[in-house]
């Protein structure tokens, strides 16, 4: 979570600019993320689907949401957070991995049921 006003406003910046380019492994539908292949899932990733999101409108809200709230790792790779988290409407929380760190673009996939930080996540995006 951003600690000043200075860290919040970095946050709000890389919101701006941040993109969302989707994966065919964590889709089953491939809903209007334009994808080659439109997808592709893989046994042990989770998928999109499960989660509702088959708009890039709404992966893009998501990921921009995380990042203007604070929950982005501490990890940056060229000035991007490695993983951005979110919660969707039905709260379902959300991972956003770094796909490519020269633009900012990301791809995300609903986290693991097992997963400790699970919990963090709901509890953080609930506070906001």
């Amino acid at each position: 979570m951003p600690a000043t006003a200075h860290e919040k406003q970095a946050l709000v910046r890389l919101a701006e600019q941040a993109s969302y380019c989707g994966n065919p492994e964590h889709k089953r539908n491939p809903g209007d993320f334009d994808l080659s292949p439109p997808s592709d899932p893989r046994q042990g990733k989770t998928l999109c689907d499960e989660a509702q999101v088959f708009n890039r409108a709404v992966a893009t809200a998501l990921l921009k949401d995380g990042l203007r709230r604070g929950l982005a790792s501490l990890q940056v790779r060229n000035g991007w957070p490695q993983n951005v988290w979110a919660v969707t409407e039905d709260d379902v929380p959300m991972e956003a991995m770094l796909e490519n760190r020269e633009i900012g673009a990301y791809h995300g996939y609903p986290m693991l049921s097992d997963d400790p930080l699970r919990d963090v996540v709901l509890a953080r995006w609930k506070r906001r």
